[in-house]
């Protein structure tokens, strides 16, 4: 039974692309034990995958900032020790960067990760005892797909598996009716979709018999939301939601449409027809990605117009 530790620690669209990993190992080595050291505001991520057993959280971002405190250097003591409690056979860093090795390292076993040529951070190559080179061009998923199928030499055309359970029930806040999640919020404004589309978007569906619900994240967020709603006809700004929450509404909706966020691709693993809209980056290498119903349109400087979304809707939703 090999034991494996899995590092990918952020960001959320990453560590959501990384989880097909488990599905992967899984089908060949079904009785392994898996863990995942992941950020700690990412955590509920791979604890939505039935195959890993345990997920370790680190606190970089956090520790960044306070390296001052003796609180600090207590949890990653704590850390240094957890992860040499007992030795892994394999650790796989799928991240690519000197920091993401680093913490490897901070765990006994053989250290696995990607060729200088084609690792995000070239010396974190220096890491590892074993080392593959992937096709640095290809889709994230794929990528951290090919890694771990030359790691632990498994097939390459395995079907591509999320691997996460459907939720039982929607949050107890969501309507009955049927409804999109529009996922308007995103980390940089060169991002943003403008509000006036969104508000015909939210007209459109509400023509169709959808409601429009509107997750945020922050104050920015919750305010333009809150816009939205007072122009969009019977749509709901929704509640402030973990992850696990966020999951099982996406899952319930007929639809979601949403700019470059992780949640849209948290909607594409768990299998919604999900529309990805581009204005401020590329999604060649971190579209959404998978076989389900989605629909990556625009690209960095040349975001899509209202009519090619909506006309995208009804090619999904016929």
């Amino acid at each position: 039974m090999p034991r494996i530790l899995l590092v990918k620690t952020s960001s959320m669209g990453d560590v959501i692309h990384n989880l097909p990993i488990v599905s992967d190992i899984r089908s060949r080595h079904p009785d392994a034990e898996i863990h995942w050291l992941v950020e700690e505001g990412f955590a509920d991520i791979p604890r939505l995958h039935p195959g890993v057993n345990e997920v370790i959280t680190v606190a970089l971002r956090r520790w960044r900032k306070q390296l001052w405190r003796p609180s600090v250097w207590r949890e990653i003591a704590v850390l240094r020790r957890r992860l040499k409690t007992a030795p892994y056979d394999f650790i796989l860093d799928t991240q690519g960067l000197i920091k993401s090795a680093w913490l490897g390292r901070l765990a006994h076993g053989l250290h696995i990760g990607y060729a200088g040529s084609c690792a995000r951070e070239p010396l974190a190559a220096r890491f590892y005892d074993r080392s593959f080179h992937v096709d640095p061009a290809a889709h994230a998923v794929a990528r951290y797909r090919a890694l771990a199928a030359r790691a632990f030499d498994l097939p390459a055309d395995l079907p591509l598996d999320y691997g996460l359970p459907a939720p039982q029930a929607a949050p107890a806040w969501a309507p009955p009716e049927p409804y999109a999640v529009l996922l308007h919020a995103t980390s940089r404004d060169e991002k943003l979709w403008p509000e006036d589309d969104w508000a015909a978007l939210g007209a459109h569906l509400h023509q169709q018999g959808m409601l429009s619900l509107l997750p945020w994240g922050d104050m920015a967020e919750f305010e333009r939301a809150q816009r939205l709603v007072a122009r969009i006809p019977d749509a709901i700004v929704a509640p402030r939601m973990r992850l696990t929450e966020a999951a099982a509404l996406l899952a319930r909706a007929r639809i979601v449409v949403g700019v470059d966020t992780g949640l849209v691709h948290l909607a594409t693993a768990v299998g919604t027809p999900t529309i990805g809209i581009y204005c401020g980056s590329d999604p060649a290498r971190n579209g959404l990605y998978a076989s389900t119903p989605i629909a990556n349109l625009g690209h960095d400087g040349a975001p899509p117009g209202i009519a090619e979304v909506i006309g995208q809707i009804g090619a999904m939703l016929p």
